[in-house]
């Protein structure tokens, strides 16, 4: 199974490197593209079996390897030389390591979760492999010049967008808090201990 898993994850590797580095394609879309191939190909390879893809590897799993790949990302900063990047694999591993937590935290177990594990994490430490390669190399053609200024970008993209998958997880803990102080209040007031109204996001809309 596991070289199932090598083999979709180089296909979706290879989609959103085609669409993003090849084809100038938006980052964004590029990750929906590379996250639509790993996905396309782990149905395929498995038969269409969605509860395996899910179910085959526990989250307490998950957690531990993407705390090994947090790691190696964080340790890829004392490899590299630019300065930006540096700051941006710091910025990532400190992020990562707040989604992993609030994942743990809160048990959360669905696709967007396992997408950030299965995907998103492990592109973001080939990218940033592959990057040290090329920057040990001191090649000075074109085309590493070229691969090297879009993997900066890209890694500085990737900080991005784990900050807003964060953001996302907290939201949903957010609401889920809401939802529990706006029960507490309305209890406190039929019990007759609070006669103020608290404001809760979607409370008008009821």
């Amino acid at each position: 199974m596991k070289n199932k898993e090598v083999i979709s994850g180089v296909v979706g590797a290879s989609f959103f490197a085609l669409g993003y580095l090849a084809l100038s394609v938006a980052v964004v879309p590029s990750l929906l593209i590379g996250a639509g191939a790993y996905v396309a190909s782990e149905l395929v390879l498995n038969g269409n079996k969605k509860e395996e893809i899910l179910g085959e590897v526990s989250l307490e799993d998950k957690i531990k390897d993407a705390r090994v790949k947090n790691k190696h990302i964080k340790d890829m900063k004392e490899e590299i030389d630019s300065i930006e990047v540096k700051k941006q694999l710091e910025e990532i591993n400190k992020t990562t390591n707040k989604i992993i937590n609030t994942i743990e935290k809160n048990n959360i177990s669905n696709k967007s979760t396992y997408k950030f594990f299965d995907y998103y994490l492990p592109v973001c430490v080939n990218i940033v492999d592959r990057y040290d390669e090329i920057e040990n190399q001191e090649l000075t053609s074109e085309d590493s010049k070229k691969f090297m200024k879009n993997s900066i970008k890209m890694i500085d993209e990737t900080s991005k967008a784990f900050k807003k998958i964060l953001n996302s997880l907290y939201q949903n803990d957010i609401e889920n808090n809401e939802a529990e102080m706006k029960v507490y209040n309305q209890m406190l007031k039929s019990d007759g201990y609070n006669q103020d109204e608290i404001e809760v996001e979607g409370e008008d809309d009821e």
